[in-house]
């Protein structure tokens, strides 16, 4: 145990302000004075140095609707996106069960993006040879991202729904007995993160929202769209506070595998890998949502850009702070995230005492390549257009694209993991059909207590 690098639990990820003082307060310092320090591990967390949350509410002149859309938002964690909180709970739970050696082993994050930028900065910091495999189309800024944390890339054909490619290359590396694959879309490391530390942050959140008077059912719905399907497992505790809250997980329209096992190529990077993944517990989702990825590209240009600010602020009456707020926390999938809250407040005919929550992932510093795309293809957002946007994009969504989970629907998403897990990855029947059993993932679920007593243990060992 004394050649490995240990972060935070589940709880202090959780409620970073029981940390231990010394090690809390280096971190705070760490932060901004050196970002690589391994100390910063400390610092993946919902909550800033003094406890304030990563959230904000959206204003209603922008979304257009009554029920209150309150988002987490990435930017703050080490990376600028919550993903390496879940990069590192895959790797320090294979070092626990003693899977990976730093002095031995290369572990190789396949990602379409900032899970593979996690992986890059966790597994370095922790003293790993690290790989990334990436579609070679995704964004030049995820490619520095990596490169600028220690690890190595590796490109493959296609871009964000080109995963098949990715499951290739990582099984021709697995043949070299060195190397281990830390699969985000099978770990449930990636799953437990997101199920303890954000989907409980979220019911505090929810909580002191309904002390300021907002949100009085609770949470009615949470939004997020599918990549690794990490980041949707929140729900799974949100449901289990109020039973009545809906999951609603989001595809793009140019990829839509479990609206209707469609297939496709899209841009909203992160998202809609063309498969259901292994961690994604489908029979829990209560619907599904296609927005178009053209829409969240040109809205995300309309709030991080000159022209588009002054029309929020001007023409609609968007208070200027927020204007502000709006144009450093949303990239391309945070938008689409939004824009998927707005659909199903229209559809759920949600007001004013209802709470829809959802994330940003990261931010536009991951984006501005393809926002100079954007404006080559389409040409330059000028004052008229910005308007047209705000209107047509967020105050005009419509509720088209919406598959409600029956019971019917929900055992087709589910029976689609087998063509990429039993056929093509090695799960078996038995496995797969274990998952239709709630039994299974609140076995998953009750691991993350374990896994904390196994990170004190290996402390105190190291302190010995």
């Amino acid at each position: 145990m004394s050649s490995i690098i240990l972060g935070p639990t589940f709880e202090e990820m959780l409620h970073p302000d029981t940390v231990a003082p010394d090690i809390r307060t280096r971190a705070r310092e760490m932060k901004t004075r050196d970002p690589l320090d391994p100390i910063n591990l400390f610092n993946i967390a919902w909550r800033n140095a003094d406890g304030q949350l990563y959230a904000f509410r959206l204003p209603k002149q922008l979304t257009g609707v009554e029920a209150n859309i309150v988002a987490l938002y990435g930017k703050e964690f080490p990376t600028g996106s919550h993903k390496v909180g879940a990069a590192y709970s895959v790797l320090v739970e294979k070092e626990l069960s003693g899977e990976v050696d730093p002095s031995r082993h290369t572990v190789v994050w396949p990602s379409t993006g900032n899970y593979g930028i996690g992986g890059a900065w966790v597994g370095c910091r922790m003293g790993f040879d690290s790989v990334v495999v990436l579609p070679a189309g995704m964004s030049a800024e995820r490619f520095q991202c990596i490169e600028s944390y220690g690890a190595r890339v590796i490109k493959t054909a296609g871009s964000e729904s080109n995963v098949k490619e990715i499951y290739d290359k990582t099984h021709e590396l697995a043949r070299n007995p060195d190397v281990r694959i830390l699969n985000q879309f099978s770990e449930m490391g990636n799953y437990r993160f997101h199920y303890h530390v954000t989907g409980n942050t979220i019911a505090e959140l929810a909580r002191e929202l309904n002390g300021q008077g907002v949100g009085r059912r609770g949470v009615s719905a949470y939004c997020s769209a599918m990549g690794s399907a990490g980041t949707i497992a929140a729900g799974d505790r949100l449901k289990q506070v109020w039973p009545a809250c809906r999951i609603v997980g989001l595809e793009p329209v140019q990829c839509p595998t479990l609206f209707n096992n469609g297939y496709g190529a899209h841009d909203i990077q992160g998202i809609g890998d063309k498969h259901v993944t292994w961690i994604h517990h489908v029979t829990n989702m209560d619907a599904i949502i296609c927005v178009d990825d053209i829409e969240c590209k040109k809205g995300l240009q309309l709030l991080t850009e000159e022209n588009g600010m002054e029309v929020m602020s001007r023409r609609f009456g968007v208070p200027q702070a927020d204007v502000e707020t709006l144009s450093q926390i949303f990239g391309i999938s945070g938008v689409c995230n939004v824009l998927g809250a707005i659909k199903t407040a229209k559809h759920y005919r949600m007001g004013k005492d209802d709470l829809i929550v959802t994330i940003l992932t990261d931010a536009i510093d991951r984006y501005h390549s393809v926002m100079a795309d954007l404006s080559r293809t389409h040409g330059p957002m000028d004052e008229a257009e910005a308007t047209a946007r705000l209107v047509s994009i967020f105050h005009n969504q419509k509720t088209d694209w919406i598959k409600e989970g029956t019971e019917d629907t929900r055992r087709q998403w589910h029976n689609l993991k087998y063509y990429t897990w039993c056929e093509q990855q090695g799960k078996t029947v038995e496995e797969l059909d274990a998952q239709l059993s709630e039994d299974w993932w609140l076995a998953h679920q009750a691991a993350v207590s374990l896994i904390d007593a196994q990170i004190a243990a290996a402390r105190g060992q190291q302190a010995q």
